[in-house]
């Protein structure tokens, strides 16, 4: 079986250097260290099965126009927040290059269907005494 790692180009990615959020001090008003990264999905070079998959996930970091972006600024470094967004778009990736396994159909087991019919009859002796009680003196 092919490895399902399919690799992201890094050719087709495009970063910017945005300003971190967050506590810092003064270095986070002057360093821009966080790192957006945009990936085209319908421009990319990945095979049509991967690009419909990933389109069709519900997943708020992917546009309606099918662009990929990632904010990434937990490192203090602008290269480790890159790789980092690398990674995750990598990640999503490979969730959509893994093909989706049909549901097998299952039949329940005899002892199974035995339980739930004798939990049923037991549910509804509870349910039958319940009702209001005659007799008393008239």
């Amino acid at each position: 079986m092919p490895d399902p790692r399919i690799a992201v180009v890094p050719a087709e990615v495009e970063f910017t250097a945005v300003r971190s959020q967050g506590a810092g001090g003064q270095n986070v008003n002057k360093v821009s260290s966080a790192a957006h990264l945009r990936f085209d999905i319908g421009a990319s070079s990945l095979p049509e099965a991967v690009k419909a998959r990933l389109l069709a996930l519900p997943d708020q970091r992917i546009s309606a126009e099918g662009v990929v972006v990632i904010k990434a600024q937990t490192h203090r470094s602008l290269p480790r927040n890159q790789s980092d967004a690398l990674a995750r778009l990598q990640a999503l990736v490979d969730a959509a290059a893994a093909p989706e396994l049909p549901r097998r159909a299952t039949r329940p087991t005899y002892g199974s269907r035995q339980r739930r019919l004798a939990s049923k009859a037991q549910r509804g002796q509870t349910k039958a005494g319940r009702g209001r009680v005659s007799g008393g003196t008239e």
